[in-house]
């Protein structure tokens, strides 16, 4: 069953603007700034109002401690042959000044690099990085972000990478033994406790494990796609259609092609509390064909009793599928 689908916008808040714009001055100060980065800050400042006000006062403050600490110096300078109480008193109020000011922005500089952004069952989250990279988390996933490395690591669940290609700063994601390296590429990589699954989207990437010694790295092209298991490392292709298909969850709707019942309930379960069961083997080899919304789990027990003629019973927060 096919049903219409509004994509709903992803919500900013301001942590995340102050943090992005913290990321794009401490980019400009202290790294090589190039032609594309400036190019990047530009689109990032026209984006919205919110994110002009929130690099303009960081800039502000910035400034306001540069020259404090010229102030200080020049201060330095004339009070030679004064007490030197005199100037540790001067010297201690400009210093106080500048510590306020910069705390007045939010002591962005003093922040952890290393944050944590968690998903509920169900839930969706996007993480906006200073240089225009993006990634998506899907239901029930836990990721790890080091802003200033570049890195990440995917603990659970599934998350999409939209990556802006730095060859100086290569964008890494760690799962489990797994890495994966960009080289300006879509791609997603899903984590599930007994697999590991990477699809290239876009552009390439490459892949290898830490704890593998044996494995050679895996250079991904668009269409690849990776299975590690604990013992084994297999790499496969498939179409872009149907890595669109699997990408469905991005706009809140699993698309199943000739999936079976079982492999389909298996699906819903990750985003529901309201579990499946498909109860005897027969019902559960039955191929399904269809576009659901991830928590419309009645749609998905209608289809099973309208198109197959299966029997479907609630019983204690399950839905019980059986011929």
């Amino acid at each position: 069953m096919t049903q219409a689908i509004h994509e709903e916008p992803v919500p900013t808040d301001a942590a995340s603007v102050n943090a992005s714009a913290a990321a794009w001055l401490r980019r400009r100060q202290f790294w090589d700034w190039t032609e594309e980065d400036q190019v990047g800050l530009d689109a990032w400042l026209a984006e919205s109002a919110a994110h002009r006000v929130a690099f303009w006062r960081l800039n502000a403050a910035w400034s306001r401690t540069d020259r404090l600490a010229a102030l200080r110096r020049e201060t330095g300078e004339t009070v030679v042959g004064q007490s030197k109480k005199r100037f540790r008193l001067i010297a201690a109020a400009a210093i106080a000044l500048a510590i306020v000011t910069v705390a007045g922005a939010g002591f962005w500089f003093l922040r952890p690099a290393e944050k944590t952004y968690i998903t509920a069952l169900g839930g969706k989250q996007a993480i906006m990085f200073a240089d225009g990279s993006k990634v998506e988390l899907n239901t029930n996933t836990a990721l790890r972000v080091n802003f200033r490395q570049r890195m990440v690591w995917l603990d659970r669940g599934e998350a999409y990478f939209q990556i802006k290609h730095d060859s100086r700063h290569p964008f890494v994601v760690m799962a489990g033994s797994g890495r994966v390296t960009d080289i300006g590429t879509r791609f997603v990589v899903r984590r599930d406790p007994s697999r590991l699954k990477v699809a290239l989207v876009e552009g390439q990437a490459q892949f290898d494990r830490l704890n593998v010694s044996s494995e050679t790295p895996k250079s991904l092209l668009p269409g690849d796609v990776v299975i590690a298991t604990p013992t084994s490392t297999t790499l496969l292709r498939e179409s872009a259609k149907d890595l669109s298909s699997e990408l469905g969850w991005r706009k809140g709707v699993l698309v199943f092609e000739h999936a079976t019942l079982l492999d389909a309930a298996t699906e819903f379960n990750r985003y529901n509390s309201e579990k499946i069961i498909v109860a005897d083997a027969a019902a559960a080899h039955l191929t399904i064909n269809g576009t659901f919304r991830t928590n419309d789990v009645d749609a998905f027990a209608d289809a099973a009793h309208g198109v197959f003629g299966l029997r479907v019973e609630t019983r204690n927060g399950e839905a019980i599928i059986s011929r």
